[in-house]
C-alpha cells in the first residue's frame, strides 16, 4: 500500500512571514510584510484572505500569541498590532488605519472590533456613496467616511460576539460581556454590557 507524501494537517502553525503552511487547507501564504515573536502561532493563511496591508509592517504580533479562525482584514494603508500572550478566536479585524490590541488580551469567538464606519452616516452621503460604488460609479467621488484608531489596553477580555466600533479605547483589565456594542471609551478594570454598552457591577466568583 502506497504511503502518502503530504504532509499532515495540524491545528497550529509558526507565524512566520513569508511562509506557505504545510497541510494548510487554503493555498495561501503569510503575508511577508508582517512582525511576529517567538511561539506565535496562526492555524491558516486563510486568516489573510482580505489582508491588503502595503506598509513596511502592516501586523506587528509580539510572542506567545494565538490567532485562530481570526480574519485580519486590513486595508492598503493600515497597521494591527498585537501585544505578547494574546489569544484570538474566531474574531473579525477590520481596519483601515489602526488597531492596536495590548498584552494579555483576550478576544472571544464573534468579536468584531473596527477602526470605521466603512460608509458615510447621513442618508444623503450613504446614497452618494452607493452611487460612486455601482457598476457605472466613480469610486475617486466616494464620500469622506469616518476612521478612528482603536486600542485595547493590556489584561481585557471581549466576550463572544461583542463590537468594538471606531474611536473606541478600552482601558486596562477591563472586560467586555458577549454581545456588547461598544461605542465608547471603557475606563480600566470597568466591566460593561449591553446595546450601547453601559458599566456594570463586576461579577464576582
Amino acid at each position: 500500500m502506497a504511503t502518502s507524501t503530504r504532509p499532515e494537517t495540524q491545528l497550529f502553525y509558526p507565524l512566520t512571514p513569508g511562509a506557505a503552511l504545510p497541510g494548510d487547507w487554503f493555498a495561501g501564504t503569510i503575508p511577508p510584510n508582517i512582525v511576529a515573536g517567538d511561539n506565535s502561532v496562526i492555524d491558516s493563511s486563510f486568516c489573510f484572505k482580505h489582508f491588503f496591508a502595503k506598509g513596511e509592517v502592516g501586523l506587528r504580533v509580539g510572542s506567545h500569541v494565538t490567532i485562530w479562525r481570526t480574519s485580519l482584514a486590513a486595508d492598503s494603508d493600515a497597521t494591527i498590532e498585537i501585544g505578547d500572550y494574546c489569544y484570538l478566536a474566531n474574531a473579525s479585524l477590520v481596519c483601515t488605519e489602526r488597531i492596536s490590541i495590548g498584552s494579555y488580551v483576550m478576544i472571544a469567538g464573534g468579536v468584531t472590533i473596527a477602526d470605521s464606519d466603512f460608509h458615510p452616516i447621513g442618508p444623503a452621503g450613504r446614497v452618494a456613496d452607493t452611487i460612486a460604488l455601482s457598476l457605472r460609479g466613480d469610486r475617486t467621488r466616494r464620500p469622506e467616511v469616518g476612521v478612528r484608531p482603536v486600542v485595547i489596553e493590556d489584561g481585557v477580555w471581549i466576550g463572544w460576539n461583542a463590537t468594538i466600533l471606531k474611536g473606541v479605547r478600552i482601558g486596562a483589565g477591563a472586560v467586555v460581556a458577549p454581545a456588547a456594542l461598544v461605542n465608547r471609551d471603557v475606563p480600566p478594570g470597568v466591566q460593561v454590557a449591553g446595546n450601547p454598552a453601559r458599566p456594570v457591577e463586576l461579577e464576582t466568583p
